[in-house]
C-alpha cells in the first residue's frame, strides 16, 4: 500500500500522549482527595461490561481520529497510473430514443443498429473524449465527455426507447 501524503501519518504519533494521559488518569486520578459519604462500596458491583463501558467513547474517539488521519494520507493500492493521450477531439454522440427507432427496417431494429454502429465508432477513436446525449421529446446527457471507453459503452448499451417522453426534439439533442 502506498500513500499520497505519507508525512501526514506522523500525526498518528500525536495520539500516543493522549492515550498515555487517559491511562495515567485512570490509574492515578481515580480517588477523591477527601472522603465523603458515597456509594463507592457498591460501585464495583456488576459485570465487566458495565464497569468498562465508560471507556468506549474515548476508544471510539481515538479510533475515529486515527482513521481520519489515515484518510487524509490518501492510501492507494498501487502507484501505477494509466497514461491517456488527451490530444484528440471532443465528440458527443446523439441518439434518438423515440418510438420510431423501434421500426424493423434494420436488423434487429433501428435503435440497436445505431448502438452497434456507435460502439464500433467508439472503438476506432481511442484518443478522443466522447459523450452520449439521448433525445426524444426532450434531451438529456446519458454520459458526459470521458476517456473511459468501458463506462461509455456500458451507458450506451443501457439506452432504450421510452426513457423520456416521446417525440423527436432533434434540435435539443
Amino acid at each position: 500500500m502506498f500513500f499520497e501524503y505519507p508525512g501526514v501519518l506522523f500525526l498518528e504519533l500525536l495520539l500516543i500522549p493522549f492515550i498515555a494521559l487517559y491511562l495515567w488518569r485512570e490509574i492515578h486520578g481515580g480517588a477523591p482527595s477527601m472522603r465523603v459519604a458515597s456509594l463507592a462500596p457498591w460501585s464495583g458491583k456488576g459485570g465487566w461490561v458495565k464497569r468498562n463501558a465508560r471507556h468506549l467513547p474515548y476508544i471510539f474517539r481515538v479510533i475515529t481520529i486515527a482513521a481520519l488521519i489515515l484518510a487524509i494520507a490518501r492510501p492507494r493500492s498501487s502507484q501505477d497510473f494509466e497514461k491517456v493521450n488527451t490530444e484528440g477531439i471532443d465528440i458527443i454522440l446523439t441518439l434518438d430514443v423515440s418510438t420510431s427507432m423501434l421500426a424493423r427496417d434494420f436488423r434487429p431494429d433501428r435503435i440497436n443498429a445505431a448502438k452497434d454502429i456507435a460502439i464500433e465508432f467508439i472503438a476506432q477513436r481511442p484518443s478522443d473524449r466522447m459523450g452520449v446525449v439521448v433525445f426524444a421529446g426532450e434531451s438529456f446527457t446519458q454520459c458526459p465527455l470521458t476517456t473511459d471507453r468501458a463506462t461509455l459503452i456500458n451507458l450506451l448499451k443501457e439506452v432504450e426507447t421510452g426513457l423520456i417522453e416521446d417525440g423527436t426534439a432533434i434540435g435539443n439533442g
